[in-house]
C-alpha cells in the first residue's frame, strides 16, 4: 500500500481531514491483511462492540503509542475503519455497512471466529497482556 498523506486543514483552517479509501477502493487483500494481524483484530473486535465512534485510547492495546498509532493507520488505509478529528480527538468507527456491501459476511464471520479462539482479547481471557479490554471495564 502507498502511505496516505498528511493530515490536512480544510481551507478556512477547519477540522484536518484523514485519507480514506472510497467504497470502490476498498480491496479484499488489504482488508485481509489488515485483519490478520492479531493487535488490529482486537481493535476491530473493540470497535464492533462499542458500536459507535471511539477515541484511539478507547482500545488498551499493550504496545506504544506510535505502534497503536500505526495499527489504526493501517486499519483505515484498508478501509476497515474510519478516523475523524473532532478537536484534538481522533475518533474511530468501523466501517461495518462498506465491509457488509462489498463482502457480505466477511466481518461478522471473522469476529465469530475471534471471539472463538480468544473469547475476549488477543491473548486471552483478559485481553491483551493481562488487561481487561476498556469495553470489558465499561460493561460494554
Amino acid at each position: 500500500m502507498t502511505p496516505s498523506p498528511a493530515p490536512r486543514a480544510t481551507a478556512a483552517g477547519g477540522p484536518r481531514e484523514l485519507a480514506h479509501p472510497s467504497r470502490d477502493e476498498i480491496r479484499l487483500e488489504h482488508v485481509l491483511h489488515a485483519l490478520s494481524d492479531p493487535m488490529r483484530l482486537c481493535v476491530v473486535r473493540e470497535l464492533a462492540a462499542a458500536g459507535a465512534e471511539v477515541s484511539c485510547s478507547y482500545v488498551d492495546l499493550p504496545v506504544t503509542k506510535s505502534t497503536t498509532t500505526h495499527h489504526f493507520r493501517v486499519l483505515r488505509e484498508a478501509g476497515v475503519i474510519r478516523q475523524t478529528y473532532r478537536g484534538t480527538a481522533k475518533l474511530n468507527d468501523l466501517r461495518r455497512d462498506d465491509l457488509d456491501a462489498l463482502f457480505p459476511g466477511l466481518l461478522d464471520a471473522v469476529l465469530a471466529a475471534a471471539a472463538r479462539e480468544r473469547p475476549t482479547g488477543p491473548t486471552g481471557p483478559t485481553g491483551p497482556a493481562g488487561h481487561a479490554g476498556r469495553a470489558d471495564r465499561a460493561g460494554v
